[in-house]
């Protein structure tokens, strides 16, 4: 049997075929990078899917080398040597990875420092490791280039905000355009001679020379760094946001503004154990919120967006091919962890089949999510099953899968809840529903009941092939169609869950037909 006439070769459909096990997308497994900054020295080991890989390690030490610098010119020294412990530290532990390369590289503080160049040298020689230390405009492009890794086809402004520097890129159908940065990083202007009135004039004349360098940005503002997801906390708290994952999390200009107001007016040690946010964190918190709240007055975007990616996935980003950039971070993902967990990968894309005539009008983003849950539909098969229900819900809002909404988590958890049990009340869940629509919960209820349905047809390769669903929304009939081959996988079990999914679409008649096998 040749490729085109194997099964297994043919409709893999708009999202091509799984590319993490692609020899030309080998060479990113197991892929380490290392950014020294202005606050922190972090080092992340990317692996798995190619285009949506998971972290495999993610460690991260305060050094605090920027602290101080704009009195005295120079890193700080306590921090220098946090940063050189850390350093090594990494690169033994890249060793024993077995990592075939360890990309470093070393942004504002390292740049800006007197002693920068000589700390550079310092490091290299103590870890045999190429320090790269980046410019302010090429830091821009690869923190953009990480919001990208998660939201291929977004548009808008990035705004990554670290300790000694801010930058600003645009991003519009999948690429960079203008970058620029500024000295807007909290630990260089906190301490302004002149205080709070000098430092808000500073920083509103830095921002009105990037608006005039980058020109109107009207759409969305992705925010990236640790400043501005503390930020994005305290928001959640002030708002009893129920679902606390900081990537793709959504602001309204009006809901910053409220929450600024809220940061300035409280105690900022209850608000930091309340956030669990680090006391090195908070302390950069309110001079954070004014370069934010100048920000937002002077480019006005029309909703904010915060991102978990930024220059670390940026690199990661950089090595990949175009091939790999195009792919969907969501449905490579899932299609890995499929591969890697389900009882009978490659059945997830048969199911997506079997499901899709109950979803005449979903639209491709709709059928995006649709997919994904298919394909994740068995990946927690090995949990126990008085808990896998809500064990599916948490594990698909809560993971690192990019290119999903907070909506669209929620969506994919009810509809992976649902296929393992009908009933979505008495869970600790049920305050997250409220960020749903009720079209939409109905919605996912209907596409895990399918799904469980679908997986009492799959013990045979040939009964899924030979079994599908049939609805008229205008008759409300339900049929339940299998080939002669297929119709012992029929069962009570298997009646009793066609009649769960028709009594989720209110069909008012539910049967199974028989069809007669094709001749040979």
């Amino acid at each position: 049997m040749d490729a085109m006439t194997d099964p297994e070769q043919q409709d893999w459909g708009h999202f091509g075929r799984p590319i993490f096990d692609d020899p030309k997308a080998r060479y990113l497994k197991r892929v380490g990078v290392v950014d020294i900054g202005s606050n922190s020295v972090r080092l992340v080991v990317f692996d798995g899917a190619a285009r949506s890989p998971a972290y495999f390690y993610n460690e991260k030490v305060m050094c605090g080398l920027g602290a101080g610098i704009a009195e005295s010119g120079k890193l700080n020294p306590e921090g220098k040597e946090r940063a050189r412990t850390a350093m090594k530290r990494f690169k033994l532990l890249a060793d024993g990875m077995g990592l075939p390369t360890l990309t470093v590289v070393a942004t504002a503080a390292m740049r800006d420092a007197k002693d920068g160049p000589a700390f550079k040298a310092e490091l290299e020689e103590a870890t045999g490791l190429k320090v790269h230390v980046i410019d302010g405009e090429e830091e821009a492009r690869l923190s953009a280039q990480g919001v990208l890794l998660g939201w291929p086809g977004a548009y808008g402004l990035i705004c990554d905000i670290g300790g000694a520097s801010m930058e600003l890129a645009e991003i519009h159908n999948g690429t960079v355009g203008k970058c620029a940065t500024s000295p807007l990083g909290p630990l260089k202007f906190k301490d302004l001679e002149g205080g709070a009135e000098a430092r808000r004039a500073h920083i509103k004349s830095v921002i009105k020379e990037l608006a005039e360098e980058l020109g109107a940005q009207r759409d969305r503002l992705f925010l990236v760094g640790g400043s501005w997801r503390a930020i994005a906390r305290i928001d959640m708290e002030r708002r009893g946001y129920p679902l606390h994952v900081l990537h793709e999390y959504r602001m309204d200009p009006q809901s910053v503004v409220d929450t600024i107001n809220f940061i300035q007016k409280s105690d900022l040690e209850e608000l930091r154990k309340a956030c669990s946010i680090s006391a090195t964190r908070m302390d950069l918190v309110p001079y954070a919120a004014e370069v934010l709240s100048r920000l937002i007055k002077t480019f006005k975007p029309h909703d904010i967006a915060v991102s978990s990616y930024g220059i670390r996935e940026g690199m990661l980003f950089e090595q990949m091919s175009q091939e790999v950039r195009e792919r969907d971070p969501l449905i490579e993902a899932c299609r890995f962890a499929e591969s890697k967990d389900a009882r009978l990968p490659g059945f997830g894309r048969k199911l997506y089949k079997f499901t899709l005539p109950l979803f005449p009008e979903a639209d491709a983003a709709r059928k995006r999510i649709i997919r994904a849950a298919c394909l994740l539909h068995d990946v927690s098969w090995r949990a126990h099953p008085d808990y896998r229900a809500e064990f599916c819900f948490d594990n698909s809002t809560r993971a690192n899968l990019g290119g999903l909404n907070h909506s669209e988590r929620i969506y994919l958890g009810l509809a992976l809840l649902h296929r393992y049990r009908n009933k979505r009340e008495g869970t600790h869940f049920e305050d997250m529903y409220r960020l749903l629509k009720a079209s939409d919960i109905s919605e996912a209820e209907t596409l895990g009941k399918a799904m469980r349905l679908g997986a009492m047809l799959w013990m045979t390769d040939a009964g899924q092939d030979k079994a599908r669903l049939s609805w008229d929304a205008w008759t409300k009939r339900l049929c339940l169609h299998l080939s002669e081959e297929a119709a012992p996988l029929y069962g009570e079990v298997t009646e009793a869950r066609l009649n769960s999914l028709g009594a989720s679409i209110g069909a008012e008649t539910i049967d199974m037909e028989i069809t007669p096998d094709e001749a040979d």
